[in-house]
């Protein structure tokens, strides 16, 4: 099921898309306690596609990827570096990224996305499925300057948590193995990323065990799994496409703040 969360006529609704991405079965309820036809089909046409989620908390891996880890010169991690980002810096398909008035050094990373359905706690990698609505395309902005200043104190927010700074969307795909997904990154339609999720360190079912082992996993959080290697600067006036097979394109602007 490809779940949508769209609006229309300025009214939200949950649906499930079909016929070639080009009509929503309209739905009542949430992907998180049930959704029902409601026997209304809406036109793509007609429809403002939202990001999937309202307000989830975001999770992120940080080195997940050796390819990744090679390109910082660092060295494989021992535990998972884990980060958090607002939900107000979630933003759905199409939405603007806001290039800081301050900003210096903004990058893209593409990356899949894994959407909690139900509350999990010391959950087993051979288990983590039950627990897992679905699955969706992510970036991970990052201030690469604040990050970095911030880091050297052993602290991470404001590089990763501004406003705009998490794209997700265009759906959540429930029927979806995440083992070896291809993702591709472009920046104004070249090729910046392309990789598969075969080569994540932590992958997902670990990824779910590792969290819900320390803290409560929720309905519609969101899990960043990581960026391969590839990562690169964004400018206003760009356009950034994250592409994961099975799942589609997520697309969005980048736009100077405006103050």
């Amino acid at each position: 099921m490809r779940i949508i969360r769209y609006a229309v006529g300025g009214v939200r609704h949950y649906g499930e898309l079909v016929s070639g991405d080009a009509r929503i079965v309209r739905c009542e309820g949430d992907p998180f306690t049930g959704l029902s036809p409601t026997g209304h089909v809406d036109e793509m046409g007609d429809a403002v596609i939202l990001s999937p989620l309202e307000r989830p908390r975001i999770f992120g891996f940080a080195y997940n990827y050796a390819s990744h880890v090679d390109e910082t010169d660092r060295e494989v991690p021992e535990v998972p570096v884990c980060f958090m980002k607002p939900s107000t810096a979630m933003i759905g398909p199409g939405d603007a990224i806001i290039y800081p008035a301050d900003g210096e050094l903004i990058h893209f990373e593409g990356e899949l996305v894994v959407v909690i359905g139900k509350e999990a706690r010391h959950v087993k990698p051979s288990d983590a499925h039950e627990y897992i609505l679905g699955y969706t395309c992510g970036n991970d902005i990052s201030d690469r300057i604040i990050q970095r200043r911030e880091s050297a104190f052993g602290t991470l927010l404001i590089g990763k948590g501004q406003d705009t700074f998490a794209p997700l969307g265009p759906v959540i795909e429930t029927e979806l193995d995440p083992s070896a997904l291809s993702l591709t990154t472009r920046v104004n339609g070249a090729v910046m990323q392309s990789a598969t999720t075969a080569d994540l360190l932590l992958a997902v079912p670990d990824i779910v065990s590792y969290l819900s082992r320390y803290l409560t996993l929720l309905p519609g959080d969101a899990i960043m799994t990581g960026t391969p290697s590839g990562v690169g600067p964004i400018r206003p006036g760009d356009e950034v496409e994250v592409e994961i097979e099975g799942i589609g394109v997520l697309r969005n602007p980048v736009v100077a703040e405006n103050l």
